[in-house]
């Protein structure tokens, strides 16, 4: 088995809550009196682009809530979105300092997050303090569990993808990782990671 090199690393449902998923968009949406229904009919195009860096937090949100008159602004709504945003109960962030002090890997976040909110997560929880690189979706145009998110990683780190370990919360993405040639890990908690790493030879 390759010595592993490179971690990379989703970060919501990993190291945060999620940044804008079904359960942050509920509290939201209840908090301004949003229709679920009529929100939800509008959000997965409009998201899809989003999280891609095509169109701004303020086109994204004329499509999905300002499309009709509101008696809040939009301001309002992006301050109670970037709210959502916590370290996770059980965060592998101790985990991810532990490594980074190790100064023994290269470390990259590979998320599908919007610009705005992307900006305001890495900015308030410190995240370059831990990441040598940011692959987010938004950053780079493609959406996990897309091929080609996991092809553009390989291009930019030059690393055998055998020399790769990948963890994140969803099964699709690990399994995209997986026939990517990486050491795909779902995060089912700080303890399980600690032994996947362990598996791997990776040292904590």
């Amino acid at each position: 088995m390759a010595t592993i090199t490179t971690i990379l690393w989703d970060v919501g449902g990993v190291l945060l809550t999620n940044g804008w998923d079904h359960k942050e968009r509920a509290a939201v949406l209840s908090r301004f009196g949003v229709d679920w229904d009529a929100f939800e009919q509008r959000h997965p195009d409009a998201n899809d682009a989003w999280e891609k860096g095509l169109i701004t937090v303020e086109e994204y949100l004329q499509e999905t809530v300002f499309y009709e008159p509101r008696k809040f602004t939009v301001e309002e709504f992006v301050d109670a979105m970037k709210a959502q945003s916590k370290v996770l109960e059980d965060s592998a962030l101790g985990i991810l300092g532990k490594l980074g002090a190790s100064d023994s890997f290269v470390l990259g976040m590979l998320n599908n997050e919007a610009r705005e909110l992307n900006d305001y997560r890495i900015d308030a929880f410190k995240l370059p303090n831990f990441f040598d690189l940011f692959l987010s979706s938004c950053y780079v145009g493609l959406r996990k569990p897309d091929a080609h998110m996991f092809k553009l990683a390989l291009d930019v780190l030059k690393r055998n993808p055998q020399e790769i370990a990948f963890v994140d919360d969803r099964a699709g993405n690990v399994e995209a990782a997986k026939a990517a040639g990486m050491h795909g890990i779902r995060y089912e908690g700080s303890d399980s990671l600690k032994r996947e790493f362990e598996a791997l030879g990776i040292k904590l």
